[in-house]
C-alpha cells in the first residue's frame, strides 16, 4: 500500500478494495461490508460502503489509495485515560509484591499522594514529554482519538498545568484529545482530611477557573469511601453544570454507594469502573443514555474479585465502552488492543461488543459520536487499516499489533 501523502484541500483520497467494518449502528453486527471503498475530503467522509455503490463523480482526480484486501475500522477511541502524570508507581508495585498492604505503602509515601508529588514538581513542559511516549504507544496502535484526566494536580496551579500539557500534546501528535477535570479525584495532603473545604475550592474555585480558560471538555469526580461521598460529588457536579461542562464519574468501583444512579441523574455521559453497580444503577443509566466504560485494566492489576455487572447491562439497554485507564498506580496500561483482550477473557464481552467499545461506543462515552467512532458520511475519516484475516483477531491476540496504516482526517 502506497505511502500516505497530504491531501490537497478540496481534493478526494479513496481507499479502494478495503473490508469494513463501519461500526454503524443502523446496521447488524459490526456493519461489515465486503469489497468497499471510503472517500474522503477535507478530513470528513464523504462515502463509506460497498465500491460498486460509490457515486462516479468522487473518483474523477482522486488520489486513491488499495488496501490490498485488508480490513478497515475506525480509528481506535481510548476514552477515560490519566495519561498526564509524571513518574512512575513501579517501586510499590514491587513492594506489593513482596507483601506489602496499601496501608504499608501509604505510611512508606505512597499511593496517590507520591504522584501528587511528582506531578507538582514536574514542569509543563516535562510532563509533555513524558506523556509524549504513553501517547505513542496509544497512536502505535491505531489510536486516533483520546479522552486525558487531570488529577493528580489537585490545587488550581497544579490542575491547570495538567489539562495544559494534555491540549498540548494534541498539538504535538495528530491525534484528537479531549480532556476531563479530574480535581476531585482525591484529598491533597494540604487539605488535612478536611473533604467538605476541598469540595468547596474544587467547585468554587477550580472549576469555574478551568471553564473560563477553556481547558477542559468534561468534568469527573471519584466517589468511592477512599475519596468523595455521593452529595460531595452532586457539588461538583452542580458547579459543572453551572459551567455548561458535561460530567463523568469514577463510580462503584470498590463499593456500591450508588454512583451510577448518581451519574445517571445528572446526565452523565459515562459512568466508568461500575464492579458493584446494582440493577437499580444499570436500569438508571439505561434511561439517561450514560454509558457503561468498562476499565479491565485495574481489575486485573489490584486483582479485584468482583466483575462488573455486564449481563445487566445487556438487559437494560446500556451502552458499554472499553478504555485503558492508563494510570501509574492501577492501571500501567498502553494497550487498547490487550485492553479488548482482558474484557472479553476476565468479563465475557464478545468480539463485537469490546470492538463497539473502543470505536463507537467510546466516541459516545465523549459525547463525539455525531463526530467519529463509525465509517459513516459526515465523520471525520479517522481509520485504522488492519493486516489481519478477521476482525475478532484484534480481540484474541495478545501482545501483537497488527496495525497496516492509522489515518487521522484523512492524513
Amino acid at each position: 500500500m502506497a505511502a500516505e501523502s497530504k491531501s490537497r484541500a478540496g481534493a478526494v483520497r479513496i481507499w479502494r478494495n478495503a473490508r469494513l467494518a463501519t461500526m454503524a449502528e443502523s446496521a447488524a453486527g459490526l456493519g461489515i461490508v465486503e469489497k468497499g471503498a471510503i472517500a474522503a475530503r477535507d478530513g470528513l467522509i464523504v462515502f463509506a460502503g460497498p465500491e460498486t455503490e460509490m457515486p462516479a463523480a468522487l473518483s474523477q482526480g482522486a488520489d486513491s489509495v488499495d488496501c490490498e484486501g485488508r480490513w478497515v475500522t475506525p480509528g481506535l477511541i481510548d476514552c477515560h485515560t490519566h495519561l498526564v502524570h509524571a513518574g512512575n508507581r513501579a517501586n510499590e508495585f514491587e513492594m506489593r509484591l513482596a507483601g506489602a498492604t496499601y496501608e504499608e505503602v501509604a505510611k512508606a509515601g505512597g499511593g496517590i499522594v507520591s504522584s501528587v508529588k511528582a506531578l507538582r514538581a514536574a514542569s509543563e513542559d516535562e510532563l509533555v514529554a513524558q506523556s509524549l511516549l504513553r501517547l505513542d504507544a496509544l497512536m502505535a496502535e491505531g489510536v486516533t482519538t483520546v479522552e486525558i484526566k487531570s488529577g493528580y494536580g489537585l490545587d488550581l496551579d497544579n490542575e491547570t498545568k495538567s489539562l495544559r500539557a494534555a491540549r498540548r500534546l494534541g498539538e504535538e501528535r495528530p491525534v484528537t484529545v479531549r480532556t476531563t477535570c479530574l480535581a476531585a479525584h482525591a484529598l491533597p495532603p494540604e487539605a488535612k482530611g478536611d473533604k467538605d473545604a476541598f469540595i468547596d475550592l474544587v467547585a468554587k474555585t477550580i472549576l469555574p477557573a478551568i471553564a473560563a480558560e477553556g481547558l477542559a471538555d468534561a468534568v469527573d469526580g471519584f466517589c468511592e469511601g477512599i475519596a468523595f461521598s455521593p452529595d460531595q460529588i452532586a457539588r461538583v457536579f452542580d458547579a459543572a453544570q453551572a459551567a455548561g461542562l458535561p460530567v463523568k464519574l469514577h463510580a462503584d468501583q470498590l463499593s456500591n454507594l450508588h454512583g451510577a444512579e448518581l451519574a445517571a441523574r445528572y446526565g452523565a455521559l459515562s459512568a466508568d469502573h461500575l464492579e458493584y453497580t446494582d440493577e437499580a444503577g444499570a436500569a438508571a443509566m439505561a434511561r439517561a443514555g450514560t454509558v457503561a466504560t468498562i476499565l479491565p485494566g485495574a481489575y486485573y492489576f489490584i486483582r479485584e474479585t468482583k466483575k462488573p455487572p455486564v449481563g445487566l447491562f445487556r438487559q437494560h439497554g446500556v451502552k458499554m465502552a472499553v478504555a485503558t485507564d492508563n494510570n501509574p498506580g492501577t492501571s500501567p496500561l498502553t494497550s487498547l488492543l490487550l485492553t479488548m483482550n482482558m474484557a472479553a477473557t476476565l468479563f465475557g464481552l464478545t468480539v463485537d461488543e469490546c470492538l463497539a467499545g473502543i470505536t463507537r461506543e467510546a466516541a459516545r462515552a465523549l459525547g463525539l459520536l455525531e463526530k467519529t467512532g463509525t465509517l459513516e458520511a459526515g465523520k471525520s475519516a479517522d481509520l485504522a487499516i488492519w493486516d489481519i484475516e478477521r476482525p475478532a483477531e484484534l480481540v484474541y491476540r495478545m501482545g501483537f499489533n497488527p496495525l497496516h496504516a492509522r489515518i487521522w482526517r484523512g492524513q
